[in-house]
């Protein structure tokens, strides 16, 4: 089904992540009667999600864990009218040139529907891959090598595969890309089978899901090769023709003949996640969306909060206060005020 038959929702307020920020951003904004939608890749990867206790959030008892604390933030905006939706967001337009429409001037893609809204906020946090790259990594990115299986799966489809990593991310992208791929050579570092089997404590290991992961091996044209290592992308001027990997315990390397690899970090990183942006809005030196004290980004009615910002200050609480200030700046957009209406009194 093409991008021009999917389902179209309109939105006053579309919100590209369901943390803290996000979450604080969508209770205010339907408080204020303005009709919301979160749109969040996964609730269990955050950096609150994956955090065991909160100990420094006001009000908060330090034996809650990060994930009660976030499915209590959500419950509430959803309390108050927004609608959540688990979406995986590949491409956004953000001005009226490019959506063709006067009121809904910024438009959010997904695999399943698009959204039309009259404004933006980018909420994806800083859990993106960082480190070295791999020999022939940035080489080839672009070139069978991508971070996106959701952006680029379909390119691969009757083709080989191989996906590294063992995060949910991971394993979520490549159940992806079994749609598409003749074999999908999933690459995990370490002994996988056994962390399945009861080596791994699920409650502690917030990084990895149990279910997924075995829902993944299960595929017919999924190949797992466990306690492996990537050592190289290989490739010439076509693109990707392959992955070096050395097995743990092997002195010798061997190479999986694939056209696409897709490498996600083991546990996360530190990097702004804006891929999806593509150039639309202005970034920092470090990778960060570029905003205003109203958490405006370079173009008018896209609004960008918490991690996202590169902030050294990467704490749930002004997180919370970055999605409180966005909503109050785009109500006062929406409306035409001059000032920012402080509080919403709902009876």
């Amino acid at each position: 089904m093409g991008l021009g038959e999917m389902e179209v929702l309109e939105y006053d307020v579309a919100i590209i992540g369901g943390g803290p920020a996000g979450c604080t951003c969508a209770l205010y904004t339907s408080r204020a009667d303005l009709k919301t939608i979160i749109l969040d890749k996964n609730p269990a990867t955050g950096a609150l999600a994956i955090t065991s206790h909160i100990a420094n959030y006001p009000g908060v008892d330090r034996t809650m864990s990060g994930t009660e604390l976030l499915d209590q933030m959500r419950e509430q905006a959803i309390q108050y009218g927004t609608r959540y939706e688990k979406a995986q967001v590949f491409m956004i337009d953000v001005k009226e040139e490019e959506t063709g429409d006067s009121t809904y001037t910024k438009c959010v893609y997904t695999p399943d529907f698009t959204i039309k809204a009259r404004s933006l906020v980018l909420a994806t946090g800083a859990m993106g891959r960082v480190g070295k790259p791999f020999p022939g990594e940035k080489e080839l990115l672009g070139s069978g090598v991508s971070y996106c299986a959701t952006c680029d799966g379909a390119f691969y489809r009757d083709s080989e595969v191989a996906v590294y990593g063992a995060s949910t991310e991971a394993i979520e992208e490549a159940m992806f890309l079994t749609k598409f791929a003749s074999t999908v050579h999933w690459v995990v570092p370490t002994d996988i089978e056994k962390e399945l089997q009861g080596g791994m404590d699920v409650e502690k290991n917030k990084i990895m899901d149990h279910d997924e992961a075995m829902q993944l091996m299960s595929c017919p044209n999924v190949k797992l090769w466990t306690k492996t290592k990537l050592v190289e992308v290989i490739g010439d001027f076509n693109g990707v023709t392959g992955v070096r990997v050395n097995h743990r315990g092997s002195d010798d390397d061997e190479v999986i003949p694939v056209e696409g690899a897709f490498i996600y970090g083991n546990g996360g990183g530190s990097k702004p996640i804006t891929d999806f942006c593509q150039s639309k809005v202005e970034l920092d030196e470090a990778g960060g969306v570029i905003v205003d004290e109203s958490m405006m980004t370079s173009v008018s009615g896209v609004y960008a909060v918490g991690d996202i910002r590169n902030t050294d200050y990467k704490q749930v609480v002004v997180a919370a206060s970055d999605g409180c200030i966005a909503a109050m700046a785009v109500e006062k957009f929406l409306n035409n005020r001059k000032m920012v209406k402080v509080d919403w009194i709902h009876r």
